[in-house]
């Protein structure tokens, strides 16, 4: 009964995967044209997809330009990511084996010339996945080492934490619900408003726990975030380029999950580049980092600053539409996902 329902999960899981892809093709697809048109060079919106670290209020760099007034966008968001880390030290033992898909519904609003509110409702899916066998290939190919992927059951789901012979968490039945909510805002500090601008925003996010912490669908914790986000676009022999970074600090209140060894500040920064050769496509390389959220612990993946770099770019699809694609790897390695798919569609009203 037990392989049956595991079995059936999968199944679900993919079906729900390959719906939300084709979701998101299928609006891309409708809105496009051929006359595309330019947009700015932006950060990815993305964040560490591990799912001890996601169910905290970690922000996204975000735009050095926010909003005008009655300015308003939407943006869908799919990230799926694929975790594998099993580690044994000290008494203590990971198991990260799994699949998450997070689809992210949110907005903004441009309240007044300098100043912009949003919200974000995500949908957190926790399952077995798909993905081990291609990955497990993937590395064959090109010798890269699998970690001991290879030697654990395919498609599993296990997300667990022991301490002293005791788990202290433990995720291994599949489910989705929704995930914390998020209040976020954008102060333009600065803007010189040139054809390839110049910027810099104050930002802050607080997220609220609406999401099940028992389920790793939240922490429990109510966070707030405040940071600094800046870019500098400028012309080249080909197209145009843009630089960008942001940094900032994330204070917690005391969850749910590994409540005892929670962190309650965390500092986070972004650096990343833009190279936009044509008016409807853009390529972009960035890097994520975050310091611990977990502390007394030997293991990286609960106390080790984390880092992941992300590759891909950006399609206009309409004057008003355009999608972000990347993937990210785990450049500070079990401090992140193995890989992580992320997709953005975002329109502008």
């Amino acid at each position: 009964m037990a392989r049956g329902v595991r079995e059936t999960s999968a199944v679900y899981h993919r079906r729900l995967v390959a719906f939300l892809i084709g979701l998101i093709v299928l609006i891309a697809t409708f809105v496009s044209s051929r006359a595309a048109h330019a947009f700015d060079i932006i950060p990815f919106d993305s964040r560490n997809q591990s799912p001890i670290v996601k169910i905290f209020g970690l922000p996204s760099a975000g735009s050095a330009v926010v909003l005008p007034q009655g300015g308003k966008d939407a943006h869908l968001m799919l990230d799926h990511s694929s975790n594998y880390v099993d580690a044994d030290l000290g008494g203590e033992q990971v198991v990260l084996d799994g699949e998450t898909t997070r689809l992210t519904l949110g907005g903004r609003y441009g309240l007044t010339r300098s100043l912009e509110v949003g919200i974000e409702i995500p949908y957190v899916y926790h399952g077995g996945g798909f993905l081990d066998g291609f990955i497990i290939n993937y590395h064959d190919l090109f010798g890269f080492p699998q970690g001991g992927r290879d030697q654990a059951p395919r498609d599993r789901l296990l997300y667990q934490y022991r301490r002293g012979g005791v788990d202290k968490l433990k995720i291994d039945s599949s489910g989705g619900g929704l995930g914390d909510v998020a209040l976020t805002g954008g102060l333009q500090l600065y803007n010189d408003a040139a054809p390839h601008p110049r910027a810099a925003a104050l930002r802050a996010e607080i997220k609220l726990p609406t999401g099940d912490s028992g389920s790793l669908r939240g922490s429990g914790s109510t966070d707030f975030s405040l940071w600094i986000t800046g870019s500098d676009a400028f012309e080249l022999p080909l197209g145009e380029g843009a630089v960008f970074a942001a940094a900032g600090l994330m204070i917690m209140t005391n969850g749910s999950v590994l409540s005892d060894q929670q962190e309650n500040y965390v500092g986070f920064g972004s650096l990343g580049a833009g190279w936009k050769p044509l008016s409807w496509l853009a390529f972009k390389v960035q890097m994520d980092a975050h310091t611990p959220l977990y502390q007394d612990s030997d293991l990286k993946s609960l106390s080790a600053n984390a880092a992941q770099l992300l590759i891909g770019g950006t399609l206009a699809l309409s004057e008003r539409t355009s999608l972000d694609i990347a993937v990210s790897e785990d450049i500070a390695v079990n401090t992140s996902p193995d890989v992580a798919f992320h997709f953005n569609l975002i329109t502008r009203f």
